[in-house]
């Protein structure tokens, strides 16, 4: 076999009951005569993409290794599949989502991928990163436009769970949306917090923190989050409101910025300019057309790198870049605030391994059609992920590789099935350099 160390990924399908959970929702859509469960399906698809596919066409290495993946649908039949769910979609989109969060759960049960306790500080809270892309079209699919980049293709918006600096991190949501979408869209905004919060554990729901770039800085997005009583952590642009407040503070406003680690960071400093905000920022009884009462706004300047070409709203030689925050209380510095803040670039992490998880390339002309491989790329990414998590602990490199690396050290690795004494065994290469993670996750993944 070419993909021996995909027994991982159908381990994980097992303990997380994936695999259970997408039957029963996909139920209604089976035939009366299918041979083939829509759940097994959509599994099988989906470790395709896990894999590496990026096609329907691509199902043929899975089906290629029946010992490891059992019997698999054909080309013909997968299609139907996908083409069925697509022209339903207002009703298979809800149940596949539905079915992801009950294997979330189990996940999640049996090892929460977060360090530190439920509600604590040190790595309790579920950070939610909500960030849109640009995804490429080829050719000319149903809804592809223009961009605001001036490329053609799609410009979905997505939701992830930031594992930390110990993991990696698993996808909540790729919303399929018209390459003309904007960034900016405040409604597409607090409809993708409204799925994330569906895709978490009922008990984790109300320890999130919702954290943006400045596209989702909007006054109906943070009235949304204070509604549900969210903490937020947004970016802001630096308008003339801001710019008034940098002029009007004291030297003595600007602290010392720390990096990642906590050490002070050469050449940066932040400042909170809250108290320095005009009046009309301040608003009495706020409501969706006002900011929030307890909205902090807090900027950070340093010195551009040599080379680096001036914005306009450079002041003095200064870099200017703001964010607002509900976040209060004993122990959170201004400079911590910063440095969580700017930890919102592991989101382009996130994005750069969902693209290398099936999302560059969507595959089919219908738009209802490229939205159910979506969801399939999003769970052979959460099956990434959840193998991750499962299989090694904080301490291995492995638990915070991206999928590319993940797939070509360890399962991609070839391997020979033999049958002795009535039992099955599976045989790695004996100088395979990494056969020791995959001893170590196949052993994690049977004690789990």
């Amino acid at each position: 076999m070419s993909s021996a160390g995909a027994v991982l990924l159908r381990r994980t399908l097992r303990l997380s009951g994936a695999q259970r959970a997408l039957s029963a929702a996909l139920a209604p859509w089976r035939g009366r005569r299918a041979t083939h469960d829509p759940g097994k399906i959509v599994c099988d698809v989906a470790t395709t993409v896990a894999l590496g596919g990026d096609c329907l066409a691509d199902l043929a290495l899975v089906r290629a290794q029946p010992e490891l993946f059992g019997p698999v649908a054909s080309d013909p039949t997968v299609s139907r599949l996908v083409s069925t769910l697509a022209a339903d979609i207002d009703a298979t989109l809800p149940a596949i989502r539905a079915a992801r969060a009950q294997a979330r759960a189990a996940v999640w049960t049996r090892r929460r991928p977060l360090a530190g306790k439920p509600g604590t500080r040190d790595g309790g809270q579920v950070i939610v990163d909500i960030d849109a892309t640009l995804v490429t079209a080829h050719s000319d699919k149903q809804h592809a436009t223009g961009t605001h980049k001036h490329g053609f293709g799609f410009a979905p918006m997505c939701a992830f769970v930031d594992h930390g600096e110990h993991g990696t991190g698993e996808t909540l949501l790729a919303q399929l949306r018209p390459g003309n979408a904007s960034p900016f869209n405040a409604r597409d905004h607090i409809e993708a917090v409204d799925l994330a919060l569906a895709q978490l554990p009922a008990a984790e729901q109300g320890q999130v923190l919702i954290r943006t770039d400045s596209g989702g800085c909007s006054k109906a997005l943070l009235a949304h989050l204070t509604e549900l009583r969210l903490e937020y952590s947004v970016g802001f642009s630096a308008h003339e409101t801001v710019k008034a407040a940098i002029e009007t503070i004291p030297a003595q406003a600007w602290r010392a910025a720390i990096d990642s680690d906590g050490n002070p960071r050469e050449g940066a400093q932040v400042a909170e300019l809250t108290a320095w905000m005009p009046a009309p920022m301040r608003a009495s009884r706020p409501g969706p057309q006002d900011w929030p009462a307890d909205m902090r706004v807090i900027a950070r300047r340093e010195r551009p790198h040599p080379g680096a070409q001036l914005r306009l709203t450079d002041r003095d030689g200064w870099r200017i870049t703001c964010f607002a925050t509900n976040t209060r209380g004993p122990g959170w510095t201004l400079a911590d605030l910063e440095v969580r803040h700017r930890q919102r670039a592991r989101a382009e992490d996130r994005i750069r391994g969902q693209k290398d998880t099936g999302m560059r390339n969507l595959p089919f002309h219908g738009y209802a059609h490229n939205q159910i491989w979506l969801e399939i790329a999003a769970l052979a990414a959460d099956l990434l992920a959840w193998t991750q998590t499962l299989a090694f602990d904080e301490s291995e490199p492995a638990r915070r590789w991206e999928p590319k690396r993940l797939r070509l050290r360890i399962l991609t690795v070839a391997g020979h099935i033999i049958h002795t004494g009535r039992r099955h065994r599976l045989r790695l290469p004996r100088d395979w350099p990494w056969n020791y993670l995959i001893d170590t996750a196949h052993a994690a993944l049977h004690a789990t």
